[in-house]
């Protein structure tokens, strides 16, 4: 007996996204939907722009992992920025190294704070957020770097989809050599500025050596189609 193929070919066409939920906020549209061929997927949508999803998450690990490793040999209990929330990798990464003292998230958008502390993301980041080392900043990341007066051990940075290629115009002036100087006065000595990017940037390498830091590389994450996820790597001079 033949195989029903039409049967067979619309059982491997993956459902069409589902929008859980959408919100109009001060820098513009963001949608949380679901996708993938059980719908098992959590994605951020901004602008209209695909920002990031709960399918892999290497690169988010990473962001976190390497800006450890980088840090100075025998400093105890750093503390560390995140920048953007997204789904929620990047603080479960830090979360999990008991090395790290405090961790501070910074995330203008209200809406992805809620689905977090509120909706479906929250199981992916729910004991993260609980931990007692964990503090949620509902501000913009630029203008924190230029108005707080702490400084960090790490500045570990995921805002749209990295330095050449940005959601939102105002995100550009953190890539900026003025954006650079504030991450810059924000680090400890010593301290570790890694920044994700959905690919490599030798601009932004030169750009970072530009605004006074040292110890400038990437590290790669290869992905299944295309350029490899990067995080970019500084640091502040002793």
């Amino acid at each position: 007996m033949e195989p029903d193929t039409q049967t067979f070919t619309c059982a491997m066409i993956p459902p069409a996204p589902v929008t859980l939920d959408r919100r109009q906020g001060p820098f513009g549209e963001v949608v949380l939907r679901r996708s993938g061929q059980h719908l098992e997927t959590f994605e951020i949508i901004a602008n209209g722009c695909f920002l990031m999803d709960t399918s892999d998450g290497r690169s988010e690990r990473l962001l976190i992992d390497a800006a450890l490793a980088a840090l100075p040999v025998g400093r105890t209990g750093p503390s560390v920025l995140i920048g953007g929330l997204g789904v929620g990798f990047s603080l479960v990464r830090a979360a999990e190294e008991e090395r790290w003292g405090r961790i501070v998230v910074v995330e203008r958008e209200q809406a992805i704070v809620d689905w977090h502390r509120e909706g479906p993301l929250g199981r992916i980041s729910g004991a993260a957020l609980a931990d007692p080392r964990t503090e949620v900043l509902h501000t913009d990341l630029v203008a924190h770097l230029r108005t707080a007066t702490e400084r960090y051990d790490a500045l570990c940075l995921d805002i749209d989809n990295g330095p050449d290629w940005t959601v939102t115009e105002d995100n550009g002036s953190l890539y900026s050599p003025t954006g650079l100087a504030h991450c810059h006065d924000r680090l400890t000595p010593g301290g570790v500025l890694a920044v994700w990017s959905a690919q490599p940037s030798p601009a932004f390498e030169q750009a970072l050596r530009n605004a006074g830091f040292s110890r400038v590389g990437t590290e790669e994450v290869a992905v299944a189609r295309g350029v490899p996820d990067v995080v970019h790597l500084a640091s502040k001079a002793h």
